[in-house]
């Protein structure tokens, strides 16, 4: 997890400077009050502030039991709260969901505020207030907040126009306001704008180019720039839907521009009596927010496509039914994968069995030498730089690390350079193939050389692999150890402690 965190706010840091952003919050999910002190501590030094999200009410958070799935645990939370606040250089602040009742949301704000949390956030909507149950957010729980507590407060939900911000500030007094989804759909909302939704989605791909994401960071956030242009164009969701990089998605947006001028041409004639398929305050190639349809109304459906929708459900229906009485005992959720992929096998005791590597229990390479697995094996490459051809690990045959160049490596460097010229000019035959030890720089001298060659003997340079009368020794002090020559069955000389042993075959 250190590493990880020391990873993640380093890129954070690096995004946000050159984005000249002067406060920087990170937001922790946490439901243990040591892990939490302990991930703050390595952000502390980062940031201006720690945040605790108390409000997220996805599926994910209830499965982690953290998010609004603690709101209950009050006693988890002050413990929390009040270890960070006693133990960090900066500020701890908090995000939380109302209550159905006022009166608990007051008291939790209030617990949370004697726990030490500097600023809280507030969102006017409750734990159950997700997905098409989202609804509008109450703001008046916010104002009863921000009454009880002296700390500020920030208020969240139902911000979707910068008319709303001014509004939010004015109804509920908060200091501050918050946005999520809105600023998806218009990253330009707390300016006051709504352009196209070409001209923003290419402006974040210019940020996506300066800083690279993951595809699907990039999918999502064009997807959600252009929802309501993509659902008036249909035909271009599988282009933006099969992008695989940022040229990719520059194009699609290409597309759906051209596709969309000849409606924006219309706008421009005549914008009192322009129609358009969607019910939007503005038009569909413009960025401004998606609002959901409430539960309760009911939606006209086409009679074509609720027939085509029954006939898919029944069809469905009948295979969940053919599934569960061939193999029963099947969650719905393995039918549901069963059914995206009809020929993979789902069954475990068919599936193929892998050693495990032996020193983890992750499977191990088939064609690994040393039996491990790739992560193991680049870090046993790393220490006995060793490759492996089974993982195409490539590594030299000697460390780097046991190279130490001694004071005089320049000299060497330019001795053995001088030397492969002249080995290289005088045609010497070899008479017989000697081994090289290595010595200290200095030692030898191009003369030396020359006499040794005249004698009838010629540096071997791997040990393994004789120097022909028309190779030269190679200019590359790291790939030549130039010393004493000795004739062939006798033992080498001995050398001092600060000769460097570098061989490579010529």
């Amino acid at each position: 997890m250190k590493a990880f965190l020391h990873t993640f706010i380093l890129i954070l840091l690096l995004v946000f400077q050159c984005l000249h952003i002067a406060y920087l919050s990170f937001q922790f999910c946490c439901n243990d009050p040591d892990t939490f002190l302990k991930a703050a501590l390595l952000a502390e030094s980062h940031c201006d502030a720690i945040d605790l999200n108390l409000g997220c009410p996805q599926v994910i958070a209830k499965r982690g039991h953290y998010g609004a799935f603690l709101q209950d645990e009050w006693d988890l939370i002050a413990k929390m709260v009040k270890t960070c606040h006693e133990n960090l250089s900066v500020p701890i602040t908090c995000k939380v969901r109302i209550f159905p009742s006022v009166e608990k949301t007051v008291q939790y704000a209030k617990m949370l505020e004697a726990a030490g949390c500097q600023l809280l956030t507030v969102h006017g909507r409750t734990r159950e207030q997700k997905g098409r149950f989202t609804g509008i957010a109450d703001w008046s729980y916010i104002a009863a907040v921000r009454e009880a507590v002296s700390i500020p407060v920030f208020a969240n939900g139902n911000i979707q126009y910068l008319d709303d911000v001014h509004r939010c500030l004015k109804e509920t007094g908060a200091e501050g306001v918050m946005t999520a989804e809105g600023n998806l759909h218009n990253p330009a909302l707390f300016h006051g704008l709504n352009p196209s939704v070409w001209e923003m989605l290419r402006e974040y791909l210019d940020y996506v180019k300066k800083y690279p994401c993951p595809l699907s960071y990039m999918r999502g956030h064009a997807f959600k720039l252009c929802q309501h242009a993509l659902t008036t164009h249909k035909h271009l969701r599988d282009l933006f839907a099969s992008a695989k990089d940022v040229n990719e998605f520059r194009e699609a947006a290409d597309k759906l521009r051209d596709a969309s001028q000849a409606d924006v041409e219309k706008f421009k004639e005549d914008p009192l009596n322009f129609k358009q398929e969607l019910e939007l305050p503005l038009p569909y190639w413009i960025c401004q927010p998606y609002v959901r349809p409430s539960p309760h109304e009911e939606r006209i459906i086409d009679p074509e496509n609720r027939e085509m929708r029954k006939q898919i459900n029944l069809k469905r229906a009948e295979n969940i039914l053919k599934i569960n009485s061939l193999e029963a005992g099947f969650s719905m959720n393995k039918i549901k994968k069963m059914l995206k992929n009809p020929y993979k096998n789902h069954d475990p005791a068919l599936k193929p069995k892998f050693e495990p590597c032996i020193q983890c229990k992750n499977p191990k390479g088939l064609k690994c030498e040393f039996n491990l697995c790739k992560t193991c094996c680049r870090e046993r490459a790393d220490l006995e730089m060793k490759g492996c051809i089974g993982h195409n690990i490539r590594r030299k045959d000697l460390s780097e690390v046991e190279y130490k160049p001694s004071p005089n490596s320049h000299q060497l460097n330019n001795n053995c350079e001088t030397n492969g010229k002249q080995i290289a000019e005088k045609n010497y035959t070899p008479e017989s193939v000697v081994n090289c030890s290595d010595m200290s720089a200095g030692s030898r001298t191009s003369a030396d050389i020359d006499l040794d060659l005249k004698a009838g003997s010629i540096c071997n340079l791997d040990k393994s692999t004789s120097v022909t009368d028309s190779q030269a020794c190679p200019a590359d002090s790291s790939k030549c150890g130039l010393g004493e020559c000795s004739p062939p069955g006798s033992a080498p000389p001995e050398t001092d402690s600060s000769a460097h042993a570098l061989g490579s075959s010529s």
